[in-house]
C-alpha cells in the first residue's frame, strides 16, 4: 500500500509540472492549478481512508486470533484466504488432531457450492476430544440475485471450529444427574405408596406396626436425600468458608459421634487415634465436620460386620492430613477416578442393601475444595481403602 502511495504521488507531480512547463509564455490557468490541488486533496484524503481501513483490518484479525474458536475464511474458489490462531494450528497438527484439516478442506469445499453442514469429529487422543465444525457459504451483497429467482453463487465460505469436549461433559453430567436424582426419589416414594395402600386394608396390629416402621424409613430416605442436595447445593454456591483455626480433634470427635449409631447397627467398630488437641486446621468446622462424618459413614456403609475403621491425623507443619481406612471390599482401580462423582456407586447391588444418597463423596470433595485443599484415595479390591483429607494448617 505504501509502495503504491508513493508512485500516484509522484504520477501527481508528474503531471503538475507537466501541465505548469505547458503554460509557460501563456497566460496563468488557475483552473489547471486548481484542478491539481483538488486531485491532490482527493488523493490524501483517499489515502487517509485506505491507512484508517488498514487499521481496523489489523485490530479485527488481532481480535479473531484471541477468541477460542477457529475461524477459516475462503473465497469463491475455495481458496483459504485467513485463518485465526487456532484454526492456524490445525494445519500443521500431529497424531490425532492431524484429523481436523481434510475436514476443513472438505466442509469448505461443500460451502462454497452452497451447502452448510455442521460435524463432529471426536479425537481419540489422549486427551479424549469432540471437535465441532461448522461451514456456511457467504453472499455477496454487491452480486444481483439471478431473474429466475434462484440464489446468487457463493462469494466464499466461512467455518468454524470448536472444541465441545467440556460442554458435552456438562450435558453428559446433567443427564446422569437427573437420571439418578429421579431413580433416588422414585424408590422410596414408590414404596411409601405401595406400603400405604398395603396399610389401609390391614387390621392386624403388628403387621400395622410393622409397616408404618416400614414408611417410616422410606420417609427417612426421602429426606436424607433432600437433605444432602440442599447441602451440596449451598456447598456449591457458598463462597470460601470463613478461615478460622479449627481443632481436628473435635472434628474427628464430632464427626465419629455422628457416625456411631450407624456403626453400631452394622456391628462396625469405630477406632479413633487421638490427634494432639494443638493440632487445627483453618476453614469451617461445620463443613469439615460433615466432610469427615461422609467419610466415615462411607467407610462404614461398605465394611463387613466386626471389621474396623480408623480415623487418624498427621501434619508436617504446613498441611494436616485426616485418613479414614476401612477394610471393606475395595475399590477397583478403574472406579478410583469417579467416586466423587455425584450418585456414581462401585456396587450398584450391594448399594441397594446400604442404603445413603450417593452424595457424600461429592459433598466431601466441594467441602475440601473450598478450603483449597485436596482429597485423594488408595484402595485395593479385597483389602479395603483410605480416603485422605489434605488440609491447610493453623
Amino acid at each position: 500500500m505504501i509502495r503504491r502511495s508513493i508512485d500516484v504521488r509522484r504520477r501527481l507531480d508528474t503531471l503538475r509540472a507537466r501541465l505548469e512547463r505547458e503554460g509557460e509564455g501563456t497566460a496563468p490557468s488557475t483552473s489547471v492549478d486548481d484542478a491539481a490541488e483538488r486531485l491532490a486533496r482527493a488523493f490524501d484524503a483517499h489515502e487517509a481512508r485506505q491507512d484508517a481501513a488498514g487499521a481496523v483490518a489489523e485490530r479485527l484479525v488481532a481480535a479473531l486470533d484471541v477468541i477460542p474458536q477457529g475461524i477459516v475464511l475462503a473465497d469463491a474458489a475455495g481458496r483459504v484466504v485467513f485463518r485465526n490462531r487456532v484454526a492456524d494450528a490445525f494445519a500443521g497438527a500431529r497424531h490425532s488432531e492431524a484429523l481436523v484439516e481434510p475436514v476443513i478442506t472438505e466442509l469448505i469445499g461443500r460451502a462454497v457450492a452452497g451447502e452448510a453442514e455442521t460435524r463432529v469429529l471426536d479425537l481419540y487422543g489422549p486427551p479424549r476430544r469432540s471437535i465441532q465444525l461448522r461451514a456456511v457459504p457467504l453472499d455477496d451483497p454487491d452480486v444481483p440475485r439471478p431473474a429466475n429467482g434462484d440464489a446468487a453463487p457463493p462469494a466464499g465460505a466461512f467455518l468454524v471450529v470448536e472444541d465441545v469436549s467440556e460442554r458435552q461433559r456438562l450435558e453428559a453430567v446433567r443427564r446422569d444427574f437427573v437420571a439418578n436424582i429421579s431413580h433416588e426419589l422414585k424408590t422410596p416414594v414408590g414404596a411409601l405408596g405401595l406400603l400405604a395402600e398395603t396399610l389401609a386394608g390391614e387390621d392386624d396390629p403388628e403387621v400395622v406396626h410393622r409397616l408404618a416402621a416400614r414408611m417410616q424409613r422410606e420417609a427417612f430416605r426421602v429426606s436424607d436425600t433432600i437433605d444432602d442436595l440442599l447441602q451440596l447445593s449451598q456447598i456449591e454456591a457458598g463462597s470460601l468458608p470463613p478461615r478460622d483455626p479449627v481443632p481436628v480433634h473435635l472434628v474427628v470427635t464430632d464427626a465419629v459421634d455422628r457416625t456411631r449409631s450407624a456403626a453400631e447397627l452394622r456391628s462396625v467398630r469405630l477406632v479413633v487415634v487421638e490427634p494432639p488437641e494443638d493440632l487445627s486446621v483453618l476453614g469451617d468446622r461445620r463443613q469439615l465436620v460433615s466432610a469427615v462424618a461422609n467419610l466415615c459413614d462411607n467407610a462404614v456403609k461398605y465394611s463387613d460386620p466386626g471389621a474396623d475403621v480408623t480415623v487418624s491425623a498427621r501434619t508436617d507443619g504446613k498441611t494436616v492430613e485426616i485418613d479414614v481406612s476401612d477394610n471393606g471390599i475395595g475399590i477397583p482401580s478403574t472406579d478410583l477416578g469417579r467416586v466423587f462423582e455425584r450418585f456414581y456407586r462401585v456396587d450398584r447391588a450391594r448399594s441397594r442393601d446400604t442404603g445413603g444418597t450417593g452424595l457424600g463423596l461429592a459433598i466431601v470433595r466441594h467441602v475440601v475444595h473450598n478450603h483449597e485443599g485436596e482429597v485423594s484415595v488408595s484402595s485395593r479390591e479385597g483389602e479395603g481403602s483410605t480416603f485422605t483429607l489434605s488440609l491447610p494448617a493453623a
